[in-house]
């Protein structure tokens, strides 16, 4: 169980109010979440600069001392990916904290691979050596970070949500293969820096869109530095609601995609 964060803009965007000062900020999750559980096994941040991932971790807790919130204030990106992690699979370690990068890929999950030490042969039989090679840690989701960039990179030719959805699919076999009753938890966000595509499975997610340039609830201020020409537009995708502002529950047992100009599409899995 952990908590994750997804931001995507058509202009940079400050998200640090979101991740730090709001009144439900992911740093607030990560000490206590609104069931009453703590996240403080690690915490990342990933954003975008010339087309790759750059990613920011720590094995301790986001509400420790002030590194959370230096990373949040330094960002200012058109696509974030965050996370604070409950360790579930993997102990807590720099090495099992997301978000799991390469290149211009990142992921996060929120959730637990039922049954993961059988389902994990499966998946080491589809995933390519060299993906093999770089798992690091021991978690359930970098090994499915690392299966689902052996299928992205054998199908490049396919739209980003279709291999997603067919990894996921795959996944979900497994696991209901070992056994069918098992409860899933199948939450991700995985990004090029252009599109996140993520699914909701057996965990809470949350959505809020944003149009128009506003006064942030939190500091008063507007976020981006605001090309007139341009119609602002942003996503956010939460664990939780964040902020005040009208969220809308993610369907549970889909995955979506977000483009470059903001907007939620969803499937059925």
């Amino acid at each position: 169980m952990c908590r994750l964060y997804g931001f995507r803009a058509n202009e940079p965007t400050k998200v640090e109010c979101t991740l730090v000062h709001a009144q439900n900020a992911l740093m607030v999750q990560s000490k206590e979440d609104t069931a009453g559980y703590s996240h403080g096994h690690g915490w990342g941040v990933a954003t975008y600069e010339d087309g790759e991932a750059h990613v920011e971790r720590q094995a301790w807790a986001a509400y420790h001392g002030e590194h959370f919130k230096r990373a949040a204030a330094r960002v200012r990106s058109k696509t974030v990916l965050a996370h604070v992690r409950r360790a579930t699979v993997g102990p807590p370690g720099l090495e099992n904290t997301h978000p799991f990068a390469e290149g211009a890929w990142a992921m996060v999950h929120n959730g637990t691979v039922p049954n993961f030490e059988e389902v994990r042969v499966r998946m080491i039989e589809e995933t390519a050596e060299p993906h093999l090679h770089a798992i690091a840690g021991q978690t359930d989701s970098e090994h499915v970070f690392r299966y689902l960039m052996t299928l992205l990179q054998r199908s490049a030719e396919q739209p980003i949500l279709e291999i997603f959805h067919q990894g996921l699919r795959q996944i979900v076999a497994w696991c209901r293969a070992v056994d069918p009753q098992a409860p899933l938890g199948l939450n991700f966000l995985l990004t090029d820096g252009q599109v996140i595509v993520g699914s909701r499975i057996g965990r809470s997610l949350y959505a809020l869109e944003r149009h128009g340039v506003y006064d942030c609830e939190i500091c008063g201020f507007p976020h981006i530095n605001h090309d007139p020409k341009i119609d602002y537009r942003a996503l956010v995708v939460a664990s939780e609601p964040l902020t005040h502002e009208k969220w809308c529950e993610v369907e549970e047992g889909t995955v979506f995609q977000v483009g470059p100009e903001p907007t939620m599409a969803c499937r059925p899995l």
